[in-house]
């Protein structure tokens, strides 16, 4: 079968399958979620095995270092993605939700209904925890989905979609409800994002390049992010010791996500005092730093950093770092080169703080918190098909409600309009 033809298999599947998911009752989707990370757990050294495959074939293809990370599972991140499936399972279920009910002067009863999207098309680079993810998140919701998992994962996301399988039939639900792709061809990619009789959205997970060619070529509305530059501000009424451990975290916890802090800026009267002790923690984890002219006066051994480095995303062990005046020059460096990702300061002074959430314009706007956290996961959400710093039609971490839509309802009792 040649690419088209199959992709349009697979489109017309999910499509008569969304119907089915667009009516299945809490209990039965709540079945195939536990189900599922019971599958998972079982499955634990197949999934060890397969993955170790995909690391091997990209360590041979040399695979930059931060990519390896995404790709590689372990026990712990089979575990979470089982625990993610269960706390979905417990999530109230958002579908015929009736919000907003009101008498209006005529008479009739007018509210509005939470809906399914439909059929929700993922693709996605590297992490294979993202088809447990995405697969959970889309059947909860009441949607179908068709996952376009990297060639790079092709191994691991098979061998996930195999329990993903397992567990929607276990609770009686169609197995096309969820359907991994099974071609590593680039062509697939291509398919999905025009078929706009199958898909009603598209959600990328991936990098820059990625995102790119699909705002470019895809006709499928899109729930997207481009990359994450997020910034931590350390602000001059910060207390020393959390500001060494957000600042440290932020960048050092994970360097391969979206939202690792990329460049951190520092209020001019503290930084004589905070920087030197964040620059040997940096240094000790092997952080190249690139700072501005009075950073490097500062500190021995940051290296200068140029106007490109303020708009990079590094996914890596580097990270820019700028001295700023102040407050309203943090929050003009964050609207001049970030990403409306995520964004934090560092503040003891509330007052700061509020201006801060008020004014930097990002899908996450953190005070007192690493920016580590703009994660679905631990916002409570079960786990997140994407972060999206659109405004429309999701924002943020996007868990149920952002797979749903509204529908106006009206109840009447024979009412007409005069």
């Amino acid at each position: 079968m040649d690419v088209q033809t199959y992709m349009i298999t697979v489109g017309k599947a999910a499509r008569a399958a969304s119907r089915a998911m667009a009516v299945a009752d809490t209990k039965a989707k709540n079945m195939a979620l536990t189900a599922m990370a019971t599958a998972i757990e079982h499955a634990a050294k197949v999934l060890l095995h397969e993955n170790a495959r995909d690391v091997e074939a990209a360590h041979e293809k040399k695979l930059d270092a931060a990519a390896i990370d995404r790709l590689t599972l372990t026990p712990a991140t089979i575990e979470a993605m089982a625990d993610g499936l269960r706390q979905i399972a417990a999530l109230p279920d958002p579908i015929g939700e009736i919000s907003g009910l009101k008498y209006q002067p005529s008479g009739i009863q007018v509210g509005q209904m939470r809906v399914p999207l439909g059929v929700i098309g993922i693709i996605y680079e590297s992490r294979p925890n993202v088809t447990a993810d995405a697969a959970g998140l889309c059947l909860k919701s009441g949607n179908a989905a068709i996952l376009r998992g990297g060639s790079e994962a092709l191994q691991s996301n098979q061998a996930i979609a195999a329990c993903v399988q397992a567990g929607l039939k276990a609770a009686g639900l169609p197995e096309t409800a969820v359907q991994v792709i099974a071609t590593a061809d680039r062509a697939a990619v291509g398919e999905l994002i025009t078929m706009q009789d199958y898909v009603d959205v598209i959600v990328p997970r991936g990098g820059k390049g990625l995102i790119e060619r699909l705002m470019r070529e895809s006709r499928i509305p899109m729930i997207k992010h481009l990359h994450g530059v997020c910034h931590v501000y350390i602000d001059d009424k910060a207390d020393f010791d959390k500001a060494l451990r957000i600042a440290d975290n932020a960048k050092t916890q994970r360097l391969g996500t979206c939202n690792t802090m990329e460049t951190l800026l520092v209020a001019r009267d503290i930084a004589a005092k905070i920087l030197p002790p964040l620059c040997k923690i940096y240094a000790d984890k092997k952080i190249e730093l690139r700072g501005d002219d009075a950073a490097r006066a500062l500190v021995s051994g940051i290296k200068a950093a140029t106007e490109e480095d303020w708009h990079t995303e590094y996914l890596d062990a580097i990270l820019s770092v700028r001295i700023v005046d102040g407050l309203d020059a943090a929050i003009d460096h964050i609207a001049r080169y970030g990403s409306q990702h995520t964004d934090a300061i560092v503040t003891e002074d509330i007052t700061r703080a509020r201006r801060f959430l008020r004014e930097v314009d990002s899908s996450s706007v953190m005070v007192n918190a690493s920016t580590r956290f703009a994660d679905g996961y631990e916002y409570g959400l079960g786990a997140e098909i994407g972060i999206s710093t659109d405004k429309l039609h999701a924002r943020g971490p996007v868990g149920l409600e952002g797979l749903t839509s509204l529908k106006y309802i009206v109840f009447g009792d024979g009412h007409i309009r005069g």
